[in-house]
């Protein structure tokens, strides 16, 4: 059996089944002991309505006994013999016990409590007193019209048992359909993902936990779709920055080895400069690599911010000078301490300051700053300029590898497209989170926070 709506038809068949039984028995039983007890109530209120006839009759109670026990007494009623009654006088004798009643004996007081007065003309005659043991009387052979009547109610039970089971099997079929549609959508989209058809997408049809499983299904097909597409891309990006230096190599060695071009200063820095393009990009790539698979070495050690700032204000500030930007630091000496890889964190705020160097125009200004987040117990470093900025549909993907907001600008400009996207992966190697605002020909501001040590 392996159809899972098969076995939950037959779970909610056997979860009908078995509640329709309970409640057939249980009402069956219930109805027989109702029954029984009106019929025995019945029966003492036949014989109180005889005794009382007998003693308007007679004016005593003399001859009751025997009266009472000839075969057939009430009109097919009872039959004393099959009764667990007293009767007691008006003075509360015992002028008749059978059953569990012993006639030489006193009635106890509970057996009195239970007594039945019989009246003779608006007077109190005699009690009688109905015995505790009744099942004999339970027992007796019904009328017809009543074993008509239990008999219907039987059937009546039956044919209600029989219709929730069937109802209990339709219901329990819906519901199995419509618990395993999902699933069997889910499956298929599984297989079909196996097979290398990403991006495979299903309906969710509820809010349920189904619903989640589905609506998880999706996020994952969309992002193993977009991680593939991104290898692919990643891939031909890796293929084109290797190709012009590899171009520009060959060619040089090419026209060396044919004598075409004789070596100087000038075309050995040429070959260096490729090499050294080609080593930057193999050293990206072995970064992001090492960030990615969690294996990035960090030397923690706990670092000032300023000290950090101070730093990259060092580094670049020949550049800015000659650039005529001004590059400025903005950092209380106070704040808490980092727990970083100093080197790390610097190569993030290098490749920061390096590209708002890029685009910021002559006048402008480059201000490092940072501040304490006390709430959060976070240190915020920025790196804010006043250059081009960045427009709004590039923003997203500022971060991705070789990405490029400026299509124009080319490798050997020195830059192949992974700079922010091994900044982003060494802020949250050190469990920051880097983020990016801009306003296109007002400036960038690149935000960084990391945890307080």
């Amino acid at each position: 059996m392996r159809s899972l709506a098969l076995k939950l038809t037959l779970a909610f068949l056997c979860v009908g089944v078995i509640a329709v039984a309970l409640v057939g028995v249980f009402v069956g039983l219930r109805v027989q002991n109702a029954y029984n007890r009106w019929l025995v109530d019945q029966r003492v209120a036949g014989l109180a309505a005889i005794l009382e006839n007998y003693y308007q009759v007679n004016g005593s109670w003399a001859g009751v006994g025997e009266v009472l026990r000839q075969p057939g007494m009430g009109h097919g009623m009872m039959d004393l013999r099959n009764l667990s009654v007293a009767l007691l006088d008006a003075d509360e004798r015992v002028v008749l016990a059978a059953g569990e009643f012993n006639p030489s004996g006193g009635l106890r007081p509970a057996d009195r409590r239970r007594a039945i007065a019989l009246e003779v003309d608006g007077r109190t005659v005699g009690w009688l007193v109905p015995g505790r043991r009744l099942a004999a009387m339970m027992a007796m052979m019904p009328t017809p019209p009543e074993a008509l009547l239990l008999q219907r109610i039987s059937r009546a039970i039956l044919f209600g048992a029989l219709a929730a089971v069937g109802l209990a099997l339709v219901v329990g079929a819906v519901l199995a359909r419509t618990l395993t549609r999902p699933l069997h959508e889910l499956t298929a989209a599984t297989h079909a993902l196996a097979e290398g058809r990403l991006g495979q997408q299903v309906t969710v049809h509820s809010d349920d936990e189904i619903g989640e499983l589905a609506a998880a299904f999706n996020r994952m097909s969309a992002d193993l779709a977009r991680t593939s597409e991104a290898r692919k891309q990643m891939t031909a990006d890796i293929a084109h920055e290797l190709r012009t230096p590899l171009a520009v190599l060959v060619g040089y060695a090419e026209a060396l080895q044919d004598g075409k071009l004789a070596g100087s200063p000038q075309v050995y820095a040429a070959l260096h400069d490729t090499a050294r393009h080609l080593q930057r990009l193999v050293d990206d790539l072995g970064t992001l690599a090492l960030a990615d698979a969690g294996e990035l070495p960090l030397h923690r050690r706990p670092v000032e911010p300023r000290a950090l700032l101070e730093r990259a204000v060092l580094a670049h500030s020949v550049q800015a000078e000659a650039a005529s930007v001004s590059l400025e630091l903005e950092a209380r000496a106070d704040l808490p301490a980092l727990n970083v890889d100093p080197d790390r964190i610097s190569q993030v705020l290098d490749n920061l300051v390096a590209n708002a160097l890029r685009y910021t125009p002559a006048g402008g200004r480059i201000v490092l700053s940072a501040e304490h987040d006390a709430r959060g117990g976070m240190v915020v470093l920025r790196v804010q300029d006043t250059g081009a900025g960045i427009a709004p549909a590039d923003l997203p993907f500022v971060f991705e590898r070789f990405y490029r907001g400026d299509k124009a600008r080319q490798p050997s400009q020195g830059t192949v497209g992974l700079g922010l996207a091994i900044a982003r992966s060494l802020v949250e190697s050190h469990g920051g989170t880097i983020e990016v605002a801009s306003t296109l020909g007002q400036g960038t501001t690149f935000t960084i926070r990391l945890p307080a040590a």
